[in-house]
């Protein structure tokens, strides 16, 4: 069944179609709610909270194709996993120094699997990864993600560039090398 019929069933009440999204879906949104949190049981109960918000918005929701369903799903569970590391306190600012900024270069980042990207991205401590996130996977400004966090955008630059020099780290213990490559 086509997910924008799974919608307007979901929208009239229908557990089947619930949970039919939720099969389709549950897989793309535990991986969002991973890069985030460390633990898979955490990132698992954020998950089945933020359905539960979804599913709970959903009738006020106008649907306009696959790609905005998938959008504002992907933004509550962000959102799910950001009230989580607050209420933790995971935001310790040990800077607002900016770094000098540390390319992460993507040579390096070709010779791995998602996988080994995926974990080194969670062992970061919790401020750094969720800036990472943010600016690297989901694309955010500084300016966006200081406003998100309630953080100033000299401390997103600062951990951001902490993260990328954690990330070297972690790859030059793995002794993972790259020859940058050269451009003309």
């Amino acid at each position: 069944m086509q997910l924008s019929e799974l919608v307007k069933q979901a929208k009239r009440g229908s557990a089947a179609a619930q949970q039919g999204m939720f099969d389709r879906l549950a897989d793309g949104m535990l991986m969002v709610c991973r890069r985030y949190v460390k633990t898979r049981e955490d990132a698992e109960e954020l998950m089945l909270d933020g359905f539960y918000k979804f599913f709970k918005a959903l009738p006020a929701f106008r649907y306009q194709g696959d790609a905005a369903l998938y959008a504002w799903l992907k933004r509550i569970m962000i959102n799910e996993c950001l009230m989580f590391l607050r209420r933790k306190n995971a935001f310790v600012i040990v800077s607002e120094t900016v770094a000098e900024d540390i390319p992460l270069e993507t040579d390096i980042l070709d010779q791995l699997s998602a996988a080994d990207i995926f974990n080194l991205v969670v062992q970061l401590p919790a401020g750094y990864r969720t800036v990472f996130n943010l600016h690297v996977i989901e694309g955010m400004h500084h300016g966006q993600i200081a406003e998100l966090l309630g953080i100033s955008e000299g401390t997103s630059k600062s951990q951001l560039s902490k993260a990328k020099a954690l990330l070297q780290k972690m790859l030059a213990h793995k002794n993972i090398t790259y020859v940058k490559r050269s451009t003309q």
